[in-house]
């Protein structure tokens, strides 16, 4: 053995002897190393199951050799907050999926951090600049959208994303969980086709948010499969709230040729549009009968009670919850999507046809 070889064996002894530095790395530079995208990473650091084998493999070697630390409630590097995201909070649908999301997380000892985000400039921003404050423990975000930029920032930070009734593209990079709207709507509209109505009016929801899509979508099914033709004219814009199923009902009600049924998107422009009859002299089911869609507790107070489809708005919280806690903590979790069913409950809006 020569000096030199000597000398690289001691160099080699000290370095397996020496003690190991704690390297700070996040999930962008193993990305880099590893030839593939920062939601990769965050999929696999996640305990996601969408990644290829041999990708994964690379990745947790990676981990592994770098030292990362997966961020969990329990290792201290995060306190054991779960941010709830919301575009608006005036409604009592926000309030059933934040009973949901809270139940769930109390019960782990989780405190819930509800924020809405609404459409103003830099609204969104200033909230990602809070959640690094306090470095949230999960992010929940609500019919809502953040900028590119902000959902690289989470997956930068390593920070678990659930979606509920994601507004765009399922293609979006995180678990999400909904309702089955397709169906709901579809039962809906069958429910007043088979009490008579033929020329039955539809009061959308905002057409950004899927779930307003797949509302409507079943409405023209249920029509289509009957052998009834979709009217246009029968068709008018809304955005869930009382104001425009007012507007809406007023509109198809001043056609020459008038719906005897209604089915609007959500109870809140349901309870709109009887509002708007009842001003018009007009009785409901009598004259005109209305289903509405997301069963809210007020509904079956309403005068009269409301017919409407039950979404669990309560079990979407509760799912969503769930689905971020099990991210957080390293576990995989069961589906990327997550729909749940939805109920018709008829009540006293509905009643068939007259003559």
């Amino acid at each position: 053995m020569t000096d030199g070889t000597v000398a690289a064996a001691g160099k080699v002894a000290e370095q397996r002897m020496a003690p190991k530095v704690e390297q700070k790395v996040t999930i962008t530079a193993i990305a880099q190393e590893a030839g593939v995208s920062v939601p990769t990473v965050s999929r696999v650091v996640n305990g996601r199951s969408d990644v290829a084998p041999a990708t994964r493999a690379r990745v947790e070697e990676l981990l592994r050799q770098y030292g990362y630390r997966r961020r969990t409630a329990s290792s201290g590097d995060r306190p054991a907050l779960i941010d709830l995201v919301f575009n608006d909070l005036d409604s009592p649908w926000a309030v059933e999926i934040i009973r949901g999301v809270e139940e769930t997380t109390h019960e782990v000892g989780f405190g819930t951090v509800v924020s809405a985000i609404h459409d103003r400039a830099g609204s969104a921003r200033q909230w990602m600049r809070n959640l690094r404050a306090r470095a949230s423990g999960g992010v929940i975000l609500v019919t809502s959208v953040l900028e590119p930029v902000l959902h690289e920032e989470l997956h930068r930070l390593g920070v678990p994303l659930v979606v509920v009734d994601p507004s765009g593209s399922p293609a979006l990079d995180a678990p999400t969980v909904g309702a089955t709207n397709w169906a709901g709507g579809m039962s809906a509209t069958e429910h007043l086709l088979e009490l008579g109505h033929r020329r039955i009016g539809f009061i959308a929801g905002p057409p950004r948010l899927l779930c307003s899509r797949a509302r409507l979508d079943g409405y023209r099914a249920a029509l289509e499969a009957a052998g009834v033709g979709v009217d246009d004219r029968l068709m008018v814009p809304g955005d869930f709230y009382h104001e425009a199923g007012f507007t809406g009902c007023n509109r198809l009600m001043d056609l020459d040729e008038p719906p005897t049924a209604l089915f609007a998107a959500s109870d809140q422009m349901a309870l709109g549009a009887i509002e708007a009859l009842r001003r018009r002299g007009m009785r409901v089911p009598e004259d005109v009968s209305i289903v509405g869609f997301d069963d809210l507790p007020e509904v079956r107070w309403s005068a009269p009670p409301l017919t409407t489809v039950r979404q669990p708005l309560v079990e979407m919280g509760k799912v969503a919850a769930r689905t971020v806690l099990r991210q957080a903590r390293g576990e995989e979790i069961d589906s990327p999507r997550v729909e749940l069913a939805t109920e018709l409950v008829i009540r006293a809006s509905t009643a068939p046809l007259p003559g």
